[in-house]
């Protein structure tokens, strides 16, 4: 029997910038001294968790199955955030291969109790609960205790006054569920010193905080205390229009949890849905106490375009709660969330929240060790295939055999879509025979934009735009043959639900496009599905072999 060939590694293609800037209407509102810009950060950050720590706040999202994994972002005021690390940033931690790009980390929760970080959070498909530590929230973090004796998701801790830890979590109901949707919430004691279950598991709230009507999904439970009352707040009615916060409090940790009269805490789906500039989705909030004692709630919504559409995901905002007889209210009924809010006493001025949110234009020029915080990978690489150090002040994509549709890891670098209205663009070497490359603009396996180059004989070239569309084909919307150019410019561009695909070939002719009004819902999560939003970065594959299409 024969060995089969395998192809020799072709060379890399080398990227020597890229660009993002985004200018959507809702961010030109100016900005008044002592106020902020919602969402604090744009694009997709979902699920966000906060804890203030050593005079300062960090916050954690959901990454799903992307690499590196878990976010976490460090801030003096709540409204300036700086990413300072992973949790997830070595490929042993966890394994995503196999799984949707919607599976994986979901939503992580942070504390922090005598000197040390926690996360814990689910590997959705990929072994269950884990809790990490770590003395810096920068990292390194420990490797995950797992918890196979801890089901369902949402997974957070709360450490009582007297040193002991709780792990509350989303679970399937005890005994069989009433009807589609019905979950409870369960408590269970923590041995801090093996970061195990121990002792009985129970639930608190079975169903929601009004059983007889049904309600769906009671998911992200935190816990609280305040004046003598815990409280648990928890999300209700799914990650669509109709979320929702909710709250309930009980003078004893395990219950009986009494709800508030006045649930909902937060939700925007009582509003018109043809509201200028709408927010929606709004829920999975989590609080914190600020340094003068007034509290702030982080939580997830979306910014929407023809009303249902949002390619920027699920984002991270920010609102003042204000407690009401002993009860925390983070947005009255009928009241939208505001993209400019009056900020905290302690809010530090004159800062700028870019690239956080807001206007702006973000430039890499892959000067640095080794690709920045926002640069994302699908799912965990098996081998290294971008650096920066093949050649200094440039990105060496190695081009793999997999593709977009592939449940593996693509040679794709994608940064998050921040705005409704932006342009990607990026300078880049013509790849070498048998490799294509450009950008993509990329949703989830199913659901992508490719805008690349490949080299033809007589030193020509071809710019083509490809797309999948949920149809489990790969279609090619365009091409074009060129003179072959060592230098190439591409730019993807988009006005909410229309992308366009212009290239610059350095024959004097400057930016043409090669395919414009193109349709940009294909990478809303409303058509695609899932939790994430769109990336747009480099990407290259190496065509010499058969890809799965």
């Amino acid at each position: 029997m024969g060995l089969a060939r395998v192809p020799q590694p072709v060379p890399p293609v080398y990227f020597d910038w890229f660009e993002y800037a985004g200018h959507d209407v809702a961010f030109d509102v100016p900005l008044p001294a002592g106020h902020y810009r919602n969402p604090v950060l744009a694009g997709f950050h979902a699920d966000p968790s906060v804890v203030a720590a050593n005079g300062r706040f960090y916050l954690v999202n959901s990454s799903f199955a992307y690499f590196p994994g878990i976010p976490v972002f460090e801030s003096t005021d709540l409204v300036h955030w700086k990413q300072i690390g992973n949790v997830i940033d070595r490929p042993g931690m966890v394994n995503f291969d196999g799984l949707g790009v919607s599976r994986g980390i979901f939503a992580p929760a942070i504390s922090y109790h005598d000197g040390l970080f926690y996360v814990v959070t689910t590997a959705v498909d990929s072994g269950g609960n884990f809790i990490v530590t770590a003395r810096d929230p920068a990292g390194p973090w420990s490797e995950p205790h797992w918890l196979p004796g801890i089901g369902g998701i949402d997974p957070s801790l709360y450490f009582d006054e007297d040193g002991r830890a709780f792990l509350v979590n989303n679970d399937a109901p005890d005994g069989t569920p009433r009807y589609e949707g019905h979950r409870a919430i369960w408590m269970q004691q923590i041995d801090r010193a093996t970061l195990q279950p121990v002792g009985p598991r129970k639930v608190l709230v079975d169903g929601g905080v009004d059983p007889t009507t049904k309600p769906i999904w009671i998911e992200g439970p935190h816990l609280y205390k305040r004046e003598g009352w815990y409280y648990l707040s928890a999300a209700e009615g799914g990650t669509g229009p109709q979320h929702s916060q909710v709250v309930l409090r009980s003078r004893n940790i395990w219950g009986p949890y009494v709800p508030f009269a006045g649930n909902p805490i937060l939700t925007q789906r009582d509003l018109p849905p043809d509201r200028p500039l709408p927010i929606t989705n709004a829920g999975h909030a989590d609080l914190v106490e600020g340094p003068d004692g007034s509290w702030w709630a982080v939580f997830l919504a979306s910014r929407n375009y023809q009303q249902r559409h949002y390619n920027t995901g699920r984002e991270t905002y920010l609102l003042p709660v204000q407690w009401q007889d002993g009860w925390p209210v983070i947005l009255p009924a009928g009241q939208t969330i505001q993209y400019v809010v009056k900020g905290p006493s302690w809010l530090q001025g004159g800062l700028s929240q870019t690239p956080g949110t807001g206007n702006f234009v973000e430039r890499d020029d892959f000067n640095g060790p080794k690709p920045g915080d926002g640069w994302l990978q699908v799912r965990v690489p098996s081998r290294a295939w971008a650096d920066l150090g093949s050649r200094p002040g440039s990105l060496a994509v190695h081009p793999q055999r997999d593709d977009l549709n592939s449940r593996r890891n693509p040679s794709f670098l994608g940064r998050r879509q921040q705005h409704l209205r932006f342009e990607a663009s990026t300078d880049m070497t013509l790849p070498s025979e048998g490799v294509a490359a450009g950008l993509a603009a990329y949703q989830s396996e199913d659901y992508w934009y490719f805008f690349g180059v490949r080299p033809l004989d007589g030193n020509r070239m071809a710019v083509f735009a490809e797309v999948r569309d949920g149809g489990g084909v790969t279609k090619t919307l365009a091409s074009r043959e060129l003179k072959a150019s060592t230098s190439l410019r591409l730019k993807i561009s988009g006005d909410e639900g229309r992308y366009a695909f212009a290239f610059d070939s350095d024959d004097g002719r400057g930016w043409q496009t090669l395919k414009g009004d193109i349709d940009g819902t294909v990478l809303s999560t409303d058509r695609a599905g899932g939790f994430v939003g769109t990336l747009l970065g480099p990407f290259a594959r190496d065509e010499r072999a058969s890809r799965s299409r």
